[in-house]
Order: C-alpha cells, then sequence, then structure tokens
C-alpha cells in the first residue's frame, strides 16, 4: 500500500493547473489503484488537483480538514462545489481539533499528513516559504523526518503573481 501526501501553492496560474495535474498523474500512477491511498487537505489548487488526480486513477482519499471552521472562514466561493465534492468522495475524513483555522490549525494538519504518510509529492517552486505550516515548512518537516519527497514543478507552472 502506498500512501502519498502532499503538500503545494495554492495560487497556481490557471495556465499551470493542465501541466501540474499531468505531472501529478504521472508520479500516482507508478502505483496500482488498489494500492494507492493519497492524504490532502483539498485547498484550493495543488491539494485539490491531487486529491483528483487520486480519485481519478481509482485510488482512495484521506482528507485532513485543519479546523472545525475551515470550510465557513477559509473556502471561497469559488471552491466550495470542490471542496464539498472531494470531502464527499472521501473514504475518510479527519478534522483536526482546533475550533479556528490559522497558523497552527494548518501546521496541524500538515503534521498529520506527514504521520501518515510513506512519500511526500510537494508541488513547489523551490521557493523559501511564509511561515509555518506553508509548503516550504511542510517539505522541511518530511526531510526532517526522513519522509521521501518528490517536488513536482513542471514545465509551465507558476503561481500568481
Amino acid at each position: 500500500m502506498a500512501v502519498i501526501a502532499v503538500t503545494g501553492h495554492m495560487d497556481l496560474t490557471d495556465s499551470s493547473i493542465r501541466p501540474v495535474r499531468d505531472a501529478l498523474l504521472e508520479v500516482l500512477s507508478e502505483h496500482p489503484s488498489h494500492e494507492l491511498t493519497g492524504v490532502s487537505c483539498i485547498a484550493k489548487g495543488a491539494d485539490t488537483l491531487f486529491a483528483e488526480a487520486v480519485l481519478s486513477l481509482g485510488g482512495r482519499l484521506i482528507v485532513v480538514i485543519p479546523s472545525a471552521d475551515y470550510r465557513e472562514a477559509k473556502v471561497k466561493p469559488d471552491h466550495a462545489s470542490e471542496f464539498d465534492r472531494l470531502r464527499q468522495a472521501a473514504d475518510e475524513v479527519v478534522v483536526m481539533p482546533f475550533a479556528t483555522a490559522n497558523r497552527e490549525a494548518y501546521e496541524s494538519a500538515n503534521n498529520e499528513l506527514l504521520r501518515r504518510a510513506d512519500k511526500l509529492v510537494a508541488v513547489w517552486d523551490g521557493k523559501p516559504g511564509n511561515g509555518r505550516g506553508g509548503t516550504a515548512d511542510t517539505v522541511a518537516g518530511a526531510r526532517t523526518a526522513g519522509l521521501p519527497v518528490e517536488v513536482v514543478w513542471p514545465e509551465g507552472a507558476a503561481r500568481k503573481a
């Protein structure tokens, strides 16, 4: 069984969606569907693309939600239907024990991703992060824990300015 977690940028440009999706499908398709479990916080951007790729390949999805109020407080209207659909499609949903979405909740959710995973896929431009709970921080945590990290940043990938 391959349990693969994701971390990645939320602010991918529209032209990045296809190359990132294709790269994620390539990485994940190395595993037979009956052995594939993906772990994602299903935030907009990389997390959602990863979760969709796992499901499209017939894998099992585990969703980790940072806080009880995350859906209402942080999920924007343009992402709400995707978030709800992926949450419903998940085999398991874990809500971290925080009432409010904040850096501590995000960091805890990312630690839960790493705790469950055999490998981390990072949709990451390789640049330093802007604090705890972000992509760079999660990659650093995985590396410190000795968890294999595969960075996915295909040609054409970019972040919104």
